[in-house]
């Protein structure tokens, strides 16, 4: 037996999270890559209780996976009811899976006041329910609801529901800390209580209520316990359950325990990203170990630091989880982010005085509102701006925008319709170009202008289009006099880069963000080229 069991449990516990609903073939898919990151039991759902479920344990009995066992997932026999009769019992045994898991109530009040049956027949329906389905050869894992909980207000009928459990022939009895309220010293103390009671190996399984939900599971490992249930991305109810993608780093680099091989860990962030996208949810930027910014730094004397040595600012080496460093710029940046920066990016490094003029002008822009954490396309254009040498593929001489609302005859029956339309100059080496053009908006007339001003130099432009376009207001109290930051992202069918504007006039900020991205474009593409 491994040291510790990675029991996953996103499919089910973590499917219960609010927006997330997973398709079938989602669910197969998920599956894949967790067989693939090492885990070694994968709850599937729940037989029954869907038709989703249903059909996903049905095809699954297709579908090979080289590591992980599938398990399905149920709960004891009704009250007053023959094991064999039972309609969730006879679920799991459709299922066709080697092993399940059923739950239990371990917490007297639970079983009187929602399941509103004695506390006798609470422990009957445990031990019927698991002997039953080791009678039919399944290995049997068995959830003690609402332990924690319950042994804080009634230990002796907790611990009951363990020993039953145990003697009934579970090979795992998990504590649930389903509440998600238990503090890490609490579950120590309780688990020492059931290994007085009962040898049989136990398990863990937290909710993240009170954000302990890692700690606490981590606190069971060191207390004995041999399975870690969870979710990847801390997906579940409320507030989610406990993070397998920061226990099983965890528990291989800081406390020693093989739960997967080093080829499957640094699997671990992209993993993370695939699942949120089958989830249809943004990848969390501030996940431990696989989050965007579980490993950037900002801070100048931070990246100063980093550059000499990379492990000043970090608790492990990035690569480890297939995650990476990174350094981003603003008004809190120092020589080192900028040099770090250019260096990623393989962009000319600034030196001597130019270093000094980019870092200077970068604290200005931000105490005027622009913001380069996310624009890191205006940043690169400041360093090539900064080349004592770099001609701009165009230059802007002036722009005009009109916006009019046209009214039309009440014959028409139609209503009236707004009309931008923006005129623009641009230079273009030592020829200025006037054009004008329409569009929807103020920002569109300005994109459709400055486009057909440049596409007789540059055909290749056409690639270029919009993808998103935000506003941030920046400072409320002025009213609709507020200074504003536009962030723009645009793409050419193969990479995305976004720019930012800023100005207490909204067209101006768009305008320039529009500018940067028309011109790191073009800068890129006549830098490929060479």
């Amino acid at each position: 037996m491994r040291p510790v069991q990675l029991y996953d449990t996103t499919l089910r516990d973590g499917a219960q999270q609010e927006g997330i609903s997973f398709s079938v073939e989602d669910k197969l898919k998920i599956a894949q890559k967790l067989d693939e990151l090492g885990i070694d039991f994968i709850e599937g759902g729940w037989p029954g209780s869907n038709p989703k479920d249903t059909e996903f344990f049905a095809k699954a009995q297709d579908f090979s996976l080289r590591h992980s066992a599938l398990v399905a997932f149920g709960s004891t026999r009704r009250s007053h009811c023959k094991a064999d009769e039972d309609v969730n019992l006879q679920a799991l045994l459709e299922a066709k899976t080697k092993a399940v898991t059923i739950v239990g109530k371990a917490w007297d009040k639970q079983v009187t006041q929602v399941l509103e049956t004695t506390l006798e027949e609470n422990l009957s329906m445990i031990t019927d329910s698991i002997s039953y389905l080791n009678s039919k050869g399944l290995r049997v894992f068995f959830d003690a609801e609402h332990f924690f909980d319950g042994y804080r207000t009634n230990p002796e009928y907790s611990l009951a529901v363990i020993t039953a459990a145990a003697k009934a022939g579970a090979e795992c009895v998990v504590l649930c800390d389903t509440n998600g309220g238990t503090l890490p010293q609490q579950i120590a103390e309780a688990i020492k209580a059931v290994q007085k009671v009962t040898s049989v190996p136990l398990g863990i399984h937290a909710h993240n209520d009170a954000e302990l939900a890692v700690a606490n599971s981590l606190a069971a490992i060191e207390a004995g316990v041999i399975q870690i249930q969870g979710t990847i991305n801390g997906y579940g109810e409320r507030c989610g359950n406990a993070n397998l993608c920061s226990i099983i780093p965890t528990l291989k680099l800081k406390m020693g325990i093989d739960c997967v091989t080093q080829e499957q860990l640094n699997k671990l962030s992209d993993i993370s990203r695939y699942i949120s996208e089958l989830a249809n949810l943004p990848h969390y930027a501030r996940l431990p170990y696989v989050g965007a910014n579980a490993f950037t730094h900002k801070g100048g004397v931070h990246v100063s630091a980093l550059t000499k040595w990379e492990d000043s600012y970090q608790h492990i080496n990035p690569e480890l989880v297939g995650n990476r460093p990174h350094v981003v710029i603003s008004e809190l940046a120092g020589k080192g982010n900028i040099i770090y920066k250019a260096k990623e990016r393989k962009l000319p490094i600034p030196k001597g005085e130019e270093i000094e003029k980019v870092l200077k002008q970068i604290k200005s822009l931000e105490k005027q509102g622009f913001q380069y954490d996310s624009a890191e396309a205006s940043f690169d254009l400041l360093l090539y701006r900064a080349q004592p040498n770099y001609r701009p593929p165009f230059e802007l001489v002036d722009f005009m925008v009109v916006v009019e609302k046209r009214r039309r005859p009440p014959s028409s029956g139609k209503q009236e319709e707004p009309l931008s339309e923006a005129t623009i100059k641009v230079k273009v080496d030592d020829r200025i170009v006037h054009t004008a053009a329409e569009g929807n908006g103020p920002v569109n007339a300005l994109d459709q202008a400055l486009r057909k001003a440049l596409i007789q130099f540059y055909p290749d432009l056409t690639a270029v289009e919009l993808t998103d376009y935000k506003v941030r207001i920046l400072e409320e109290t002025a009213g609709t006099a507020s200074q504003v930051r536009v962030l723009l992202e645009s793409s050419d069918g193969r990479e995305h880069w976004r720019t930012v504007g800023s100005s207490t006039n909204i067209i101006e900020a768009s305008w320039l963000a529009l500018a940067d991205s028309i011109e790191y474009w073009l800068v890129k593409q006549r830098r490929d080229k060479i």
